[in-house]
């Protein structure tokens, strides 16, 4: 990122233009006798030069200009950790995005989930199209303006390059402005968290079923289809019933308690959810065959506060993780009569924000913290701890595989790239996106080089400024490509580094 003033200073004097000079010249004798009207000023070729272009010493004139010169901060700003004075405004260094769009919306989103679509697996070519649901949070007052919306993102286009000729194969599309589409279902209450969900294709001929389940602030949780809404942006005359705007499945089992923590698990075809509570609680749903929905009627309970977050595995489909405010991450074993925690660690003296299990590393587990630390844990070294204590289900704290606390605000987004996996995408409560390559070997002295700026670890690939940023996510069939959600409204962008 570039800092510079919101206004450059003007200076207190003009130079005289074009070397004019005064032009008072007397004649009181005859007009044969010529008088130099500059004799005096000048007496020598040497004190021309010295005087310089506007009548005064060069020297003289270069200390003014140094003193109206804009003032430039040589030091290397970094988001989040250095503040903004006084008529300073940030702007982005376009040379590292591929792509860099922002869009509105109504109201600001807390949570939000990319949708899978037909479009193709690693997509490389622009403009380019995200599909996605997210729940709004209105202001106090206007509880009833609140909506999950079902987005279409469209004509994303690459950033332009200097360098780069225009060439006649070349759409127009390519540097057209975003487009955002939304369908609209009414909600009374804002949306903590929400996840989507799709069942596989029954035949080519028909789409996905898409399901979302929004944790509510009143404690309920809905589950829609929104298959039809999802349609209906590339079936022109499509028109949504009020019956497919209501929800097909409430969960009232957490009561009025409120939550945060919502998952789907990615083993199970129908659908399966776990969400967690204000009350330590956690309910399994489950999705029949035939449609139906059914709940537990027996949480699992372990956490001594806040569920914040829940994970599922995604190699053992009987496993997921949760962390809450208690500080602690914990395993659950679904085949647990008892619905007790397998395993209890504490992981840090505040709160677990948020958890991401590794799509291609299933051992590792990251957890980002209220502090605004977040690290990565080996599972295996968890099993072992446990059994070199005679199975006990609850251990000391472990030493993590890597740990950082660049940031300085409370992690509230975490997630590992789908197919690299040693990339994760962090996001934190002082406003930015950070990019991250665990990869980078520290006794590697080209990659411990950080360009001489302080307090950064050789890890960090890259660091997005959103105002308010909530939560951020890579798109699955787009590579490196991310969108995340703040108090403006969202962002998409692809960057050089990843």
């Amino acid at each position: 990122m570039s800092k510079r003033p919101a206004e450059l200073p003007e200076s207190e004097t003009d130079p005289r233009k074009n070397g004019e000079r005064p032009s008072n010249i007397q004649n009181d004798g005859d007009a044969s006798d010529f008088e130099d009207e500059y004799e005096d000023e000048y007496e020598s070729e040497d004190e021309i030069f010295e005087a310089g272009v506007d009548g005064r010493p060069d020297e003289e004139r270069e200390a003014e200009e140094r003193e109206d010169a804009m003032d430039v901060d040589q030091d290397t700003f970094i988001v989040g950790r250095n503040r903004l004075a006084a008529g300073e405004t940030l702007a982005p260094d376009l040379s590292t995005y591929q792509m860099l769009h922002t869009l509105e919306s109504p109201w600001p989103c807390l949570s939000f989930d990319i949708v899978r679509d037909n479009l193709g697996d690693n997509r490389k070519s622009y403009p380019a199209t995200v599909y996605a649901v997210a729940g709004t949070q209105a202001a106090r007052g206007h509880e009833k303006e609140n909506q999950l919306m079902v987005m279409k993102l469209s004509s994303l286009s690459r950033m332009e390059r200097e360098h780069e000729e225009d060439s006649d194969e070349e759409s127009d599309d390519e540097s057209a402005d975003p487009i955002l589409e939304t369908k609209s279902i009414p909600l009374t209450s804002t949306t903590n968290r929400i996840r989507a969900f799709q069942s596989p294709q029954a035949t080519s001929a028909r789409p996905p079923t898409t399901l979302t389940a929004s944790m509510m602030e009143s404690g309920q949780v809905l589950i829609h289809d929104v298959t039809p809404h999802l349609t209906s942006f590339d079936t022109p005359g499509t028109t949504i019933t009020p019956q497919q705007n209501k929800p097909l499945y409430t969960i009232g089992a957490h009561k009025r308690s409120e939550g945060y923590a919502v998952d789907w698990s990615p083993h199970v075809p129908e659908g399966r959810i776990a969400t967690g509570d204000a009350d330590g609680r956690i309910f399994i749903t489950t999705r029949a065959p035939n449609g139906s929905f059914s709940t537990d009627s027996a949480p699992f309970t372990g956490h001594t506060g806040t569920v914040e977050e829940i994970q599922w595995s995604p190699s053992d489909k009987t496993t997921f993780a949760s962390g809450g405010n208690d500080g602690y991450v914990r395993v659950w074993d679904t085949r647990s009569k008892s619905h007790k925690p397998a395993l209890s660690v504490p992981v840090t003296s505040t709160d677990v924000n948020v958890l991401s299990w590794s799509r291609q590393t299933s051992h590792l587990l990251a957890s980002g913290h209220e502090d605004g630390e977040w690290a990565v844990w080996d599972l295996r070294q968890w099993r072992t701890a446990a059994q070199a204590q005679k199975g006990a289900n609850t251990i000391s704290r472990p030493e993590p595989v890597a740990s950082f606390t660049f940031h300085k605000e409370q992690i509230t987004s975490l997630e590992w790239h789908p197919t690299e996996d040693s990339i994760v995408l962090v996001g934190a409560g002082d406003n930015t996106l950070t990019l991250w390559d665990l990869a980078v070997e520290l006794d590697d002295e080209e990659s411990r080089d950080t360009a001489g700026v302080k307090d950064v670890p050789p890890q960090l690939l890259f660091v997005h400024y959103m105002e308010m940023v909530k939560e951020g996510h890579w798109h699955p069939q787009i590579p490196g490509t991310v969108m995340a959600t703040g108090g403006s409204g969202f962002g998409v962008f692809k960057t050089i580094s990843v």
